[in-house]
């Protein structure tokens, strides 16, 4: 990965992570955090966090999500020991590593980090009758509230997070897509394709690798017409950062 270009689009503050695994292996992350995420405090959801004790499960599908969530507890004064008989589900290591810093695990992780895994082995491996509350941002995809509809099952969603367009910088997206010649291109969400789609001047991406951290963003980033796309095994950005040490090592390989 040595001096090689690599741009990081996600949220500003989660972007610090990944260039660092980027600068391990020497390669030149580009930060240009095309999201903003932000917690909602909504009247509507308020009467969802005094009643918590009432859900046999709570299903998280993103680490905004859990801190957003914890978050909005302090914010109503409500007492985190209601998560006493609550059983709790992940959608990945990434995710449960945000609720151990609050004090809690999973008890429920999928093989493999994707909403549609996480349903196929939940309905496999527990009941479906308990009531269940979904947290959730505003741009999350309905693949749970939807497979619970289809199943008749009891179900509450809250909205703690909203995922926005950080439209400041596109003057630098556009700055960078012209004046350095990337490597790599990195999307972690399918937002952060619908950010790039929007922000940019219509300037061609010829040779340039889109590295997605899972199928359903690289599928958003195929439909959005990016050809040259590649995703990792497993879904995280250390997957991605192993991905692109891959592929230049195949190319440096055929290449000799």
């Amino acid at each position: 990965m040595q001096d090689k270009k690599i741009l990081i689009t996600r949220e500003r503050k989660q972007a610090k992570a990944f260039s660092e695994k980027i600068m391990r292996f020497g390669g030149i992350p580009i930060e240009v955090p095309l999201l903003k995420i932000s917690c909602k405090e909504r009247e509507e959801d308020k009467t969802v966090f005094q009643t918590l004790s009432k859900y046999k499960w709570i299903f998280f599908t993103s680490a905004n999500g859990v801190e957003c969530f914890f978050q909005l507890l302090k914010n109503y004064k409500i007492s985190s020991g209601v998560f006493k008989h609550i059983r709790i589900a992940v959608v990945g290591h990434k995710t449960e590593e945000a609720l151990k810093n609050y004090g809690y695990h999973a008890d429920f992780i999928p093989t493999i980090y994707s909403a549609d895994q996480m349903v196929n082995e939940f309905v496999n491996n527990f009941a479906l009758k308990d009531p269940f509350l979904l947290v959730r941002g505003n741009r999350s995809r309905n693949v749970l509230p939807d497979f619970f509809s289809r199943l008749g099952i009891e179900f509450d969603t809250v909205e703690v997070y909203e995922t926005l367009y950080n439209d400041e910088v596109a003057d630098k997206l556009n700055d960078v897509l012209m004046n350095q010649q990337l490597d790599f291109i990195t999307f972690t969400s399918p937002s952060t394709v619908d950010a790039f789609i929007k922000m940019r001047n219509r300037i061609l991406m010829d040779g340039t690798i889109c590295v997605c951290i899972g199928t359903t963003t690289q599928q958003r980033a195929t439909e959005a017409g990016f050809n040259d796309t590649i995703t990792p095994d497993i879904f995280t950005i250390e997957g991605m950062v192993n991905c692109m040490k891959d592929y230049i090592e195949r190319i440096e390989y055929h290449g000799k």
